[in-house]
């Protein structure tokens, strides 16, 4: 796939429907700079809005993804597998937010109590204390890391390999 080749016939598309980069971002909820991103081959769009422009500019997906018109039209089929993929992709990037914000919620518990019990003297020294106060700092510092792992693109690249090496395969309706 050439990116820049996609990104310029997207611009020429975008061009004859006389639709400026601000308007055609607005119809589909990015910013501009994104869209100009698309149309310099910086980024791709995702699938979902990818099957959306393909219907905007009434081209084949096939023609976007080429960066070139062709005379033949996408039958509905292919569009909706596409548009099953987009789904399927859409949900799997919703858990992984939501587990993200579960361990977020747990290191910013964790912490809070590692807070409270700075200022929380025991009237006697207690070993249980001091091992509850250090078992909660470990936890911040395994979020933090975790944390750091999972938003960035190598964490990305890991989730991938745990699922090839788990089999974790795509469940058909």
């Amino acid at each position: 796939m050439d990116q820049q080749k996609i990104g310029a016939f997207l611009k020429e598309l975008r061009k004859e429907k006389t639709v400026t980069q601000e308007q055609l971002a607005e119809m589909l909820n990015v910013s501009r700079r994104t869209v100009s991103r698309w149309e310099t081959g910086n980024n791709m769009p995702d699938m979902d809005i990818l099957v959306g422009l393909a219907d905007y500019y009434d081209v084949d997906i096939r023609e976007l993804l080429d960066g070139e018109r062709r005379s033949e039209q996408m039958d509905k089929e292919m569009k909706e597998t596409i548009l099953k993929v987009a789904d399927y992709s859409n949900e799997e990037k919703l858990n992984y937010t939501k587990r993200l914000h579960v361990w977020f919620k747990v290191a910013l518990i964790s912490f809070g109590v590692y807070f409270v019990s700075l200022f929380v003297e025991p009237e006697t020294p207690s070993a249980v204390f001091d091992f509850a106060q250090g078992l909660m700092l470990g936890i911040v510092l395994i979020m933090i890391i975790i944390g750091i792992l999972m938003t960035n693109e190598s964490g990305h690249k890991l989730q991938e390999t745990k699922k090839r090496l788990l089999g974790k395969t795509v469940h058909k309706e």
